[in-house]
């Protein structure tokens, strides 16, 4: 087993700009507008990414059958817009919010509803644990892997890359108007895609996403009538742009549980360090180190024994562990590297 490290440089990934019209209305719809101007014109939207981590596996808060995110306008009455986000989250998925911190905003030129008016979108990223919807509750958890085939590593490199991926951006690079367009598309291919696991970078979930958009391999980039039948790769689509945002959101955290210990807020008050494992995995795709990652926590000191042991499992049962809040509370990790296994 080859131990490898991640590096450890965190930049926030922000999204290049690209028209992607959006409504704040309730059931939004895309709308191709005239430029608005104004400061009356301007409407905000507050949109949420709620993750958690369940069995091992990252799973999204979706509000409704469009695979929405839970998604609102910020209003007059509501004090603050983390404020005016919680109350939107708790009304359509009764789902309430706990950690929670701004993401990124998109305010592209020509995101416009309906109305003509001109819309930002202010998104958050929220972590939580699982909770089951209620009966005819709309709001459901679903893997974010069912959006982003791709970015699951854990099995090895996914096939849909060789197999759907890379012809189709092959054909892309082909496309190009000049031998100078088509160099630099190859370049970009080879940036955001590989099946080499040493040369991929689970951080580029943004860049990927909006090289496929861009090439117009995906359905979000085929909703402006487009007829010329081009083949999608594998990967459910969201409402508008919200697959987007679900992207900077995963490039986020993939790159902040690296150097602060939020991973801390996906899981149950005691775990074991399996468990914890699982749920660093399962944010990055990736494998680790069994052995090297018991010695990162050890050395990090993370945890503490709570005493107890793991029941109702067969075989023999595993320490339970707890976080350490004061370390939570007094300081972040700096310079974190995880052991990835391949």
């Amino acid at each position: 087993m080859v131990n490898v490290l991640w590096t450890t440089t965190f930049r926030d990934v922000k999204p290049a700009e690209r028209m992607t019209p959006l409504s704040t209305d309730s059931e939004p719809v895309f709308h191709e507008t005239p430029e608005a101007t104004g400061a009356a014109a301007l409407n905000a939207e507050l949109v949420a990414v709620v993750v958690a981590v369940t069995q091992g596996m990252p799973r999204v808060l979706i509000r409704d059958a469009t695979h929405a995110l839970p998604a609102g306008p910020f209003e007059s009455n509501h004090r603050s817009l983390q404020a005016g986000l919680r109350a939107w989250v708790e009304e359509q998925t009764h789902h309430p919010l706990g950690y929670v911190e701004q993401l990124y905003t998109f305010a592209d030129r020509d995101r416009a509803d309906s109305a003509g008016r001109r819309v930002i979108s202010v998104s958050y990223l929220g972590l939580t644990r699982e909770q089951t919807p209620a009966p005819g509750e709309t709001a459901s958890w679903q893997d974010w892997y069912r959006y982003f085939p791709w970015e699951d590593w854990r099995c090895g490199t996914p096939p849909i890359i060789s197999k759907d991926i890379l012809p189709v951006l092959d054909e892309w690079v082909e496309e190009g108007v000049s031998v100078a367009d088509r160099s630099q598309r190859r370049r970009r291919v080879s940036f955001s895609f590989t099946e080499d696991p040493d040369h991929w970078s689970e951080e580029r979930v943004l860049q990927r996403y909006e090289l496929l958009f861009e090439a117009r391999r995906i359905p979000e980039a085929l909703r402006r009538n487009d007829t010329s039948n081009r083949v999608v790769v594998p990967g459910t689509p969201m409402v508008h742009d919200h697959r987007r945002i679900l992207a900077t959101a995963m490039a986020r955290l993939r790159a902040k549980i690296r150097y602060h210990p939020v991973v801390f807020e996906l899981m149950p008050e005691t775990f074991t360090l399996w468990q914890l494992q699982q749920a660093f995995e399962a944010v990055a795709g990736r494998l680790l180190h069994k052995q090297n990652f018991r010695r990162f926590v050890e050395q990090q000191d993370l945890v503490e024994e709570t005493g107890a042991m793991e029941r109702g499992v067969a075989g023999r049962p595993a320490k339970l562990f707890q976080f350490r809040r004061d370390v939570m509370a007094d300081r972040a990790i700096s310079g974190t590297k995880l052991p990835l296994a391949r």
